[in-house]
């Protein structure tokens, strides 16, 4: 049995910093640094989770190659279980370049034809949704292959199982609202999108809005992402702004989202109350910022809980 079992994708970075886009306007830019990283929804939560003590399984779909030997061997070295994901001879690991602007936001170049949307239902053994208590499904709308009616298959058996589903969200691809999802969100006991995300699903405007929104098509709890001004949490019978943590020093916020959704998923695993959840989201999220790379910065339950300590009381 595992803790936590994650499902998505899992990317080879290649990061270059500081870069601009008139930098790329020449034929050679010496940037100050360039680095090889893991990155991608799942492999980045995962990653953190295993750093935060979790034994975690990671469901993913890899090429049988150099990039993908690489992430392997990472994830090896971080004891996540990797033998219910797939492994394709043929497919191209993906791999992205990311490049990390000085303002500490980035832009990805990616192989639309690796292994980044390739995971589909038929990679999802039924015997590992067997394996774990928790579940997080990495990112809605990132594999064309989950669409729809996959999706609600997939997190129907996952339930049936009597396992606690969390779910990510990146941008919608093909202008989805929530009557759309609406067969998806009630299987969702957490639902973790950033602002401009859950905006773009719910048509509303404001986080109170939005979150009202979300509940009423059946998610039985959501936090949405505001950045630099904390996450704001609502389910039926509580409303909270929790504030992020003031002295964060962000010079990369790649898996941002990903790392506040593992703290939460940790701390969720432990038995801590909602409110402290987020707190404790928003510390893991405001350490993995001040590092370059998704998964260089979260190191120990320790640093996570010394920041969570500090972290300003919640707005109710």
């Amino acid at each position: 049995m595992y803790d936590i079992t994650v499902i998505g994708a899992a990317v080879l970075d290649v990061l270059a910093h500081p870069v601009s886009a008139s930098d790329l306007a020449v034929r050679s830019f010496p940037a100050e640094g360039i680095s090889i990283a893991v990155g991608g929804d799942a492999a980045n939560q995962a990653t953190a989770l295993s750093c935060l003590g979790k034994k975690v399984s990671l469901i993913t779909k890899l090429g049988d190659d150099m990039a993908g030997r690489l992430l392997l061997s990472h994830f090896r070295e971080h004891d996540v279980f990797t033998g219910d994901s797939s492994i394709e001879n043929g497919l191209d690991t993906a791999v992205n370049l990311v490049l990390i602007h000085p303002d500490a936001e980035r832009s990805f170049v990616t192989n639309k034809n690796g292994s980044l949307r390739k995971l589909g239902p038929s990679d999802i053994p039924e015997t590992a949704l067997k394996k774990s208590p928790v579940f997080s499904f990495a990112s809605i709308f990132v594999s064309p292959l989950f669409d729809i009616p996959a999706m609600t298959s997939l997190f129907r058996s996952i339930r049936e199982k009597e396992g606690l589903l969390c779910a990510d969200m990146t941008r919608r691809k093909n202008g989805e609202s929530l009557e759309d999802l609406s067969p998806v969100l009630p299987y969702i006991n957490w639902l973790f999108p950033n602002l401009q995300e859950a905006r773009a699903v719910s048509g509303k405007d404001t986080p109170e809005e939005i979150a009202e929104a979300f509940l009423r098509y059946g998610v039985s709890g959501i936090v949405i992402k505001l950045g630099s001004e904390g996450c704001y949490l609502r389910t039926a019978s509580e409303a909270a702004l929790i504030p992020a943590y003031p002295d964060t020093h962000c010079i990369d916020t790649t898996g941002a989202g990903d790392n506040f959704a593992a703290g939460f998923l940790y701390a969720l695993s432990e038995g801590m109350a909602p409110l402290e959840c987020a707190r404790f989201a928003n510390a893991a999220a405001s350490i993995a910022v001040e590092s370059i790379g998704a998964c260089t910065g979260l190191r120990s339950p320790e640093q996570v809980l010394e920041r969570y300590r500090s972290m300003p009381p919640v707005v109710r």
